[in-house]
């Protein structure tokens, strides 16, 4: 059976890393943590699979960047 991706709401996500919303943000911007996805014109969300990954080691994550060309 195929498992389908969950989307987390900001709720969900600070729950699990245990981070405060300004500190979510602020590693967006740095590159440590994942970038969210717009849902609608209010609402946004993460992959939980993203946000597993670096909850399973914050010190090593990076965000990968696309090469553009």
């Amino acid at each position: 059976m195929q498992s389908e991706e969950r989307i987390l709401r900001i709720s969900e996500v600070l729950r699990l890393t245990g981070l405060s919303r300004a500190t979510v943000y602020r590693k967006i911007a740095n590159g440590t943590f994942p970038r969210q996805m717009s849902l609608s014109e209010n609402a946004s969300g993460w992959h939980a699979s993203e946000v597993s990954r670096w909850v399973a080691n914050p010190a090593a994550y990076r965000v990968v960047a696309c090469a553009s060309g």
